[in-house]
């Protein structure tokens, strides 16, 4: 549903969310390994999540890294999604055209309206904190388990 690019920003964001504090930042490195993303990739996503009004934020030097001030972690998911310029995918034709409506409709349309608006709803309803208090009570995750080689 998602690009590569969002998944992992979405994957860093609750990640940071759960282990960081203003006093803890997290290196690229960590952020990368704990989301199985490659290091390169991780910094331009948490790029993108740091410019402007950025959902993480970031220091420098010793001491530095990324985190979340408490204030972004009540942030919707939705949030995520428009820092890193996804956020239509959730609201856009499931077939893609630029004029899908009630009066206009795909073949998808009666069908997905409903599960569009559910979609919206999750995203705008369910926060970062949420998301990061989930998996801290250990039966969520935001990793790909590695398959190991057969023997």
């Amino acid at each position: 549903m998602f690009s590569k690019a969002t998944e992992y920003a979405l994957r860093a964001t609750i990640y940071i969310a759960q282990k960081s504090t203003g006093e803890k930042k997290l290196g690229l490195v960590e952020i990368a390994k704990a989301i199985d993303s490659p290091k390169s990739f991780t910094a331009k996503i948490l790029q993108l999540l740091t410019k402007g009004n950025g959902i993480i934020s970031s220091t420098t030097g010793p001491g530095g890294g990324f985190y979340l001030e408490e204030a972004k972690k009540k942030l919707p998911v939705r949030a995520v999604l428009e820092a890193v310029g996804e956020d239509e995918v959730i609201t856009k034709c499931i077939l893609g055209l630029r004029e899908c409506s009630d009066s206009k409709p795909c073949p998808m349309h009666a069908r997905y309206k409903i599960i569009k608006q559910q979609l919206i709803q999750l995203f705008e309803t369910k926060t970062i904190q949420d998301l990061a208090d989930e998996i801290s009570k250990g039966k969520l995750f935001i990793k790909n388990n590695r398959r190991r080689a057969a023997k």
